[in-house]
């Protein structure tokens, strides 16, 4: 299922990944470049299959722990509210 943020977090991109802001709680999250990378695929319109096929070419790690960590991913930021 594509990813959406709520319509209360924003987001920047920096050099060093992205920054969200949940504008509820003002508490702000950081993602590495790994899991910019997994947000911008599921953001775009991808599953969470494409994420971790996107994972598997510029790292070149293992599909399953790239399915694995993008379903962590997930789970975190749906889990936090962030994310639906």
């Amino acid at each position: 299922m594509p990813l959406r943020f709520g319509a209360d977090v924003s987001t920047a991109e920096t050099d060093y990944g992205t920054v969200l802001l949940d504008q509820r709680s003002g508490a702000y999250w950081e993602l590495n470049p790994t899991a910019t990378l997994v947000v911008r695929t599921l953001l775009d319109g991808g599953e969470e299959a494409d994420a971790a096929a996107a994972l598997v070419r510029e790292f070149d790690i293992d599909r399953a722990q790239a399915l694995r960590d993008v379903e962590t991913l997930v789970g975190q930021l749906r889990g936090s509210g962030l994310a639906s």
